[in-house]
Formats: C-alpha cells, sequence, structure tokens
C-alpha cells in the first residue's frame, strides 16, 4: 500500500500549513508531488482519498473554530507559534506520563518518599498542561473576533465554571461550619465570663447573693427534667447509693493495701457511732462481734462515709453559713436551687471544682474531704498529706481517689439541691443503732433466710438516711440488721 508521506516532518509540514495558511495549500501539493513515493504516481482513488482526509481534517479544525478569523495573509511566524506551543504540550504530555508510572511504582513496593517526589511531579505537570491551555486560549481569543470568538470565550468561561464549582460548594461549606465554631466558642467564653465572676464574688455578702443556685455557674445544658418531681428525687437518691457504694470499696480497697487492721478500724468507727442512752455494752459488743465476724467491714466503713457527708442536710447550706433564703423567699429560692440541679446534672464536678474551686460546692467537698479523711488516714493511704494541704489551700486535687470522692459528692449536692426545690419538701429521717428493724422504713443490706430482715433482729448501724416524700411516697433508709442480743 502506497505511503501517504514520507516522513512525520512532512506530516506535520502538511497539517500546518493547512490548518493556518489556507493560501499555501498548493505549496503543500508541490511538497507532496517531490516526496518519495516507493511505488510511483499514487493512483486516483488514493488521490481522492487522501484528499477528502484533508478536508474532514480542516473541517474538523473550522468546527472547533481554532483559526476561524486567521486572515489568509498571516505570517509564518503564527506557524511557528503553534508549533512550538504544540511541541510544548506533547512534551508536558510525556513528561505526566512518566511521573504518572512513577507514582504507580512507588505503590508496589511501597516507598513513602519516592512517592512523594512522584506526586509533585504530576502535580507540576498538571499545572504546566493548564498553563498552556491558558495560553492557548488567550492566543486563540487574540486572534479571533467577531461572534465566533466571543462564543468560544464564553465556553471556556462556562468550562472553568464547572472546574471551580466544586471548589466553591466545599469553601461554603467551611464557612459555615467556622460560623458553627465561632458561636461554640462565643458560647464557652460567655460561660467563663460568668463563672470567673461568680469565683470573684465568692468572698462576699452572706446570704442569697452568693448561693450556687446562681445561673452563672451553668456549664451544661443536660436535658433533665422540666419542673422538681418526687420520682426525680428517687433517682437522685440513688445515684447517691451508688457513687456511696464505689467510693467505699475505693477507700476499702486503698486500706488492705496499705495493711490495715479493718476490724480495729471497724471497731473503731463503731465506737464513735455507740449512743450510750439507746444501747448497753453488752448488746454493742455483740453487734461489733457479728459486724467483724460476718467480713461485713465494707458496710460500716460506708455507714461512717454516708453519715459524714449527709450531716448538716437539713440546712439550705450543709450550715456552712447563716443563710436563710429559703425562709425569707422561699419560691425563689426553690426555683434557684431546681436552676443549679438542671446546671450541675450533668457536669464532671472536677472541671466544676477546677474553674470555681471556693464556690458554694467547692466549700462543700472541702468540708467534707476533711471531716472524713483524718490526717493520719491519709498518710497512711497515700504516705504524705500533699491532698490535705490542696484542700486547706483552697484547691481540689486531681487525684483518682478525689475524683472518685466528688463524685459522691456531687450526687450529695445535687439531692440536697432537689430536696430543697420540692414544695413540700422532704421529710429527712435516720435510724438509730439498736432500733427496731421496721420493714416499711427501713430496707437491710444484708439478706437472711426469711429474706432482707425480718422479726427478733434490730438495727446495727444505718448505713443512709431515708426520706418521706410530699406524694406520701417513702425513700426507706438503708440498714444493716444483727440479731437481737
Amino acid at each position: 500500500m502506497a505511503s501517504k508521506v514520507s516522513n512525520f516532518s512532512d506530516l506535520i509540514q502538511r497539517v500546518a500549513a493547512s490548518c493556518l495558511l489556507h493560501p499555501l495549500a498548493a505549496g503543500r501539493h508541490q511538497a507532496d508531488e517531490t516526496s518519495d513515493n516507493p511505488i510511483g504516481d499514487e493512483s486516483e482513488d488514493d488521490r481522492f482519498k487522501s484528499e477528502g482526509e484533508e478536508e474532514n481534517g480542516d473541517g474538523e479544525l473550522a468546527r472547533f473554530g481554532v483559526f476561524e478569523g486567521v486572515e489568509d495573509g498571516a505570517t509564518a511566524d503564527r506557524v511557528i507559534e503553534m508549533a512550538m506551543l504544540m511541541g510544548e504540550v506533547f512534551d508536558a504530555v510525556s513528561a505526566m506520563k512518566r511521573a504518572y508510572v512513577s507514582l504507580q511504582e512507588a505503590h508496589c513496593p511501597w516507598d513513602p518518599d519516592k512517592m512523594r517526589v512522584a506526586d509533585v511531579a504530576v502535580v507540576a505537570e498538571l499545572s504546566r498542561l493548564g498553563i498552556l491551555k491558558m495560553r492557548f486560549r488567550r492566543s486563540v481569543g487574540r486572534e479571533c473576533g467577531g461572534e465566533g470568538g466571543r462564543r468560544r470565550l464564553g465556553m471556556a468561561g462556562a468550562t472553568l465554571r464547572e472546574v471551580v464549582a466544586p471548589y466553591e460548594a466545599a469553601m461554603e461549606e467551611l464557612k459555615r461550619e467556622v460560623k458553627v465554631k465561632e458561636v461554640e466558642v462565643e458560647n464557652l467564653r460567655e460561660k467563663l465570663k460568668m463563672a470567673t465572676a461568680l469565683g470573684g464574688n465568692g468572698g462576699g455578702k452572706k446570704g442569697r447573693s452568693h448561693h450556687p443556685s446562681k445561673r452563672k455557674v451553668s456549664c451544661c445544658l443536660a436535658q433533665v427534667a422540666a419542673a422538681p418531681t418526687p420520682e426525680l428525687f428517687e433517682a437522685a437518691m440513688s445515684l447517691v447509693v451508688e457513687a456511696s457504694k464505689s467510693f467505699t470499696a475505693l477507700l476499702l480497697s486503698l486500706m488492705r493495701s496499705a495493711h490495715w487492721d479493718i476490724a480495729a478500724a471497724v471497731r473503731s468507727i463503731e465506737t464513735a457511732t455507740t449512743n450510750p442512752t439507746t444501747t448497753t455494752d453488752a448488746a454493742a459488743a455483740t453487734m461489733d462481734n457479728y459486724i467483724v465476724g460476718s467480713h461485713h467491714a465494707k458496710y460500716a466503713l460506708e455507714s461512717y462515709v454516708n453519715r459524714k457527708i449527709f450531716q448538716g442536710f437539713d440546712h439550705e447550706t450543709f450550715y456552712m453559713d447563716g443563710s436563710l433564703s429559703s425562709l425569707l423567699q422561699p419560691d425563689q429560692f426553690r426555683r434557684d436551687c431546681f436552676t443549679q440541679y438542671r446546671d450541675m446534672k450533668a457536669m464532671d464536678p472536677i472541671e466544676l471544682l477546677g474553674i470555681l474551686p471556693t464556690c458554694h460546692f467547692g466549700k462543700f467537698c472541702s468540708k467534707k474531704y476533711l471531716a472524713i479523711v483524718h490526717p493520719k488516714m491519709e498518710e497512711s493511704l497515700f504516705g504524705d498529706l500533699e491532698q490535705r494541704r490542696q484542700v486547706l489551700a483552697g484547691n481540689h486535687p486531681r487525684s483518682q481517689f478525689y475524683r472518685e470522692f466528688s463524685r459522691l459528692a456531687k450526687a450529695v449536692w445535687l439531692l440536697h439541691l432537689l430536696a430543697f426545690s420540692l414544695d413540700p419538701p422532704p421529710s429527712h429521717y435516720e435510724v438509730s443503732r439498736a432500733a427496731e428493724f421496721h420493714p416499711q422504713y427501713m430496707e437491710s443490706v444484708v439478706r437472711f433466710s426469711g429474706g432482707r430482715g425480718g422479726t427478733g433482729q434490730v438495727v446495727g448501724f444505718g448505713m443512709s438516711p431515708g426520706f418521706k416524700l410530699g406524694n406520701g411516697s417513702v425513700i426507706k433508709a438503708r440498714v444493716y440488721v444483727v440479731p437481737r442480743a
């Protein structure tokens, strides 16, 4: 089959001459006639076929409008410029192909350094192609006039908009996210400002003005009940019991790790709770021996912790000051207490104490910690008095032990807030040692053959107080019962 052109250079010359300089078409045909043809003259069919293909090529270029508007008398400089541009395009495509192959080779085996280099090369060649594309469009727009030129520029603008549209959408999404974050930051700043202001007023006038029921300690917007109810109080009491058990278990494990005589510790606790007006020495000895012998030291320790932390529960500030707000403005005080309950419900107590170490809740924690943990106990458990020194200085340790204690303190504090939010408030009662066991008001923490407590048994010691609510329901006092002496 006869060759249409002798070599690649002749092909480039023919295409360039046909597309850019229509008057040079004759020169193109002359070049065809003088080209080497090993078979001789082309047949008439081949000639018609070649001319048809050339006309089709010119038609395709004309359809894209690349050279529309170029005058027939354009100089050869235009041809050279476009040839150089196409050469740069071919070079960029080849370089990008090589870079892409290197990028694929870097995946197997995995070579992060080689991958980064290849990735940079691919991006650079793509950027280079983009620059060449813009050069070509600017050149076409400069050379082409009339409606056709404007139409092509419009099509180029539309293509550019299509490319940019996803990035603009992503930018708008990021702007919306930034606005949301700015709102969150502003809210946190406002809460910090209010908390700081409240902390600065901790040493001000006594009374309702510095009571922890202020909204300014709000650190969360937890989903809680809209109004105080007896059911809410019962749920809060359940949380107190769970927190008390958890803290007592931790304290007992520390005592055992420090090689304490647990039986002696229990006897010491029970001696401190003995009421001489209601308990004889024989009865007390019988109950102590029963408790220690049954290895129920955890109940005695929990009783000690609850007795200390519930002391002063019937006063609006646990007798930390002489406030009488609940008597002077009862309705407002109830609303303030429930507002404080809502604000503190889902808070981390350690985080609150870090922001407001001297607020009323912080003072409550300090007072109860010093009452529960004796200096000798702390030194024996931890080897020093560092935590006690921090508490006395008005700070709150971030140790695991103090964190567990703060959870119990928070549970009791929330229960206290709910108690003063209810109208009428619940009545609070405690069971004394050696009292008769009454199932309707008491709940035994140990099981016996006939169930939890029964006839012929008395209270060894109280575990936690009981409450009678305004709707008539009773939260039973938890007690440890022993056989009657």
